[in-house]
């Protein structure tokens, strides 16, 4: 879409096409919009949008008016495999040099601005450095998550030894490109008693079902709907932003529901799943039949179950408005997280600036300690020291007292008492599944929905994906396992759409997550549970390292601090099928004075 030249590719006669490009770049800017999407009453009735109001549409081929063309570098110089940003006076492109062919693309990538140059080329698309995402070079087309968006592609051509680079300057400025989607053109949009697809909870999952759904084209109604009182919105961004409005978390505004026909009910818990009328009951009584349906209900945090759990100021964040009341609160006072995972201790750095004193109760002896090990647990645990944390190991919560109802202090199983005005819970979350008890659809012992490769449940026509589930991990001999990460749920809600559309997806992603601390990110692909060996190259202390984590010769995972792009390299490299051996990375520990990772991606091990 970014080139001036190339026309899209011919859809289907029966699919109706939106290219709101000039919109879009407005959309992806502002979150407040006018429209509303459709909107659930709460009282069994539901008022339905048009879905004839449609987002502006410009010309989708810009003239020459809005078009730039440059002359950005020799043919020489660039090898084979090399990247570079070049200039084009009206913004930055991103050229790629792979098989002798040179790619012009968006720059940056669209999920959260970084800059593509230094991520990892491989197999004919680049990887994000921070957070994973994949590209294709020849299209700019998502291939691996997070984000939603892809990237513009623009022309080059070759004269007289000369690359140029042709773009429209919109999409120069842009830095993302909305795949084409059908819209809703079903004549049942208008009957609310009936979907072709629902789909339970509006995260990741959710959400990229729906728009995959519309981008392979399929047009009749989509219903998606969520406990929540927003549309959907950045979920980790709440513990690492806790003061984040909900407009400003949106993953897309308004308008983008209703031009492409994404119905959302907010505010509506599914209570019943009835598999052999194919049909759901809400709370209020409000009926809904389905034709496929996605369960992605995600999870809900745990609460302390200790005396006076029942105090005021005592906090899980799940919600923005959750987030907002701590801050709110936090400011001058004291405050205890209890539990130093990824959420505690996000929410703990992120309130050291803003409370009088910050304090983490963990039943562990180190942060983190399950899911990086020992030695890197302690190093962030020191950083966090040096920031004014205090922390209480190896112990729980005994008791939450309060004066005149609202929290004052924190009663330890170590008989310790520490003043709080404001406590923070993150111990973790259990399946929100307690709705499909009775309903035929299979849950495990803890209440996950176990899923094949395709996202299927044991009932035909109803996928999960998300929080809630447990798959078969390709690349760990499909071992069954429960991965809550951002990223794994856009990867699963893709290909359970896919599979509602019988085009035979499998999932096969490598997970990848991240976490941010006092302005210092770590990154971490891989999945980890079970190691027995972590071999750590570079500086602990200075939180400049890499670690890898090892179960017998074999590397499962990987995390790093200030070491880009390792951690997208190593995923490169498991999500090709090689198999990275403890003995490379000892030898790599050993040599790794100059930092050359050219063994991550050697051929065979």
């Amino acid at each position: 879409m970014g080139g001036c030249f190339s026309k899209p590719k011919p859809v289907e006669l029966k699919i109706e096409v939106v290219l709101p490009e000039k919109e879009r770049g407005k959309e992806e800017l502002s979150a407040s919009g006018k429209g509303s999407p459709r909107a659930y009453q709460g009282n069994g009735t539901a008022r339905h949008f048009h879905a004839e109001e449609r987002l502006p549409t410009p010309h989708p081929y810009p003239g020459p008016q809005d078009c730039v063309e440059a002359a950005v570098c020799h043919v020489k110089d660039l090898e084979n495999g090399q990247m570079r940003e070049v200039e084009l006076g009206w913004g930055k492109v991103l050229l790629v040099k792979d098989n002798g062919e040179f790619h012009a693309l968006g720059h940056k990538c669209p999920h959260y601005g970084a800059p593509l140059v230094k991520g990892v080329l491989s197999r004919g698309r680049v990887r994000c450095p921070w957070h994973g995402a994949c590209f294709n070079i020849s299209t700019g087309d998502l291939e691996d998550f997070p984000g939603l968006d892809s990237l513009h592609k623009f022309q080059v051509k070759i004269e007289k030894e000369k690359v140029y680079v042709r773009a429209s300057k919109q999409a120069l400025q842009l830095q993302r490109r909305t795949k084409v989607m059908a819209k809703c053109i079903s004549p049942s949009a208008g009957h609310s008693g009936s979907t072709n697809v629902l789909i339970v909870g509006a995260g990741a999952a959710g959400l990229v079902c729906a728009e995959t759904l519309r981008q392979e084209g399929f047009s009749d109604r989509i219903v998606l709907c969520t406990l929540d009182r927003h549309l959907p919105y950045d979920r980790p961004k709440l513990s690492k932003s806790l003061d984040a409005q909900p407009e400003q978390l949106a993953l897309r505004p308004k308008e983008f529901f209703r031009a492409y026909g994404i119905e959302v009910l907010t505010e509506a818990q599914v209570v019943t799943v009835d598999v052999r009328n194919k049909k759901v009951v809400f709370k209020d009584g409000f009926k809904l039949e389905y034709s496929k349906l996605l369960l992605a209900p995600g999870s809900s945090p745990k609460t302390l179950s200790c005396k006076g759990k029942e105090v005021e100021n005592v906090f899980t964040i799940r919600t923005p408005e959750d987030a907002n009341r701590v801050v709110r609160l936090a400011r001058g006072r004291n405050v205890v997280v209890v539990g130093a995972g990824f959420l505690g201790m996000e929410v703990a750095a992120y309130l050291t600036e803003k409370a009088h004193s910050v304090s983490v109760v963990e039943l562990e002896e180190t942060p983190f300690r399950r899911f990086l090990g020992e030695r890197v647990g302690r190093a962030l645990m020191k950083m966090f020291e040096n920031n004014r944390v205090k922390f209480y190991m190896q112990t729980e919560v005994l008791e939450l007292r309060a004066q005149e109802g609202k929290l004052k202090e924190v009663v330890l199983k170590s008989s310790k008492v520490v003043r709080a005005d404001v406590c923070v819970v993150g111990i973790g979350a259990v399946p929100a599944t307690g709705f499909l008890r009775q309903s035929g659809i299979g849950l495990d012992s803890r209440g996950f929905i176990p899923v094949n490769k395709m996202m299927q449940t044991n009932v035909p026509g109803v996928f999960a994906a998300g929080d809630a589930i447990t798959f078969p991990l390709a690349w760990r001999n499909n071992r069954k396992v429960n991965i809550p990460h951002w990223q794994m749920a856009h990867a699963q809600g893709r290909v359970a759409a896919q599979n509602m559309l019988a085009q035979e997806a499998e999932i096969s992603t490598v997970p990848y997550l991240w976490t941010a601390m006092f302005g210092k990110s770590l990154r971490y692909a891989g999945y980890g549970e079970g190691f027995d060996d972590v071999i750590i190259q570079g500086d602990l202390e200075e939180l400049k390292f890499v670690a890898f984590y090892t179960k017998g010769d074999e590397v499962i995972a990987v995390a790093s601090m200030n070491y880009d792009p390792i951690v997208s390299k190593v995923a490169e490299v498991l999500a090709s099928g090689r198999v990275i051996r403890k003995r490379e990375v000892e030898l790599f520990v050993l040599h790794s004075k100059t930092g050359d990772m050219s063994w991550l991606t050697g051929k065979g091990s």
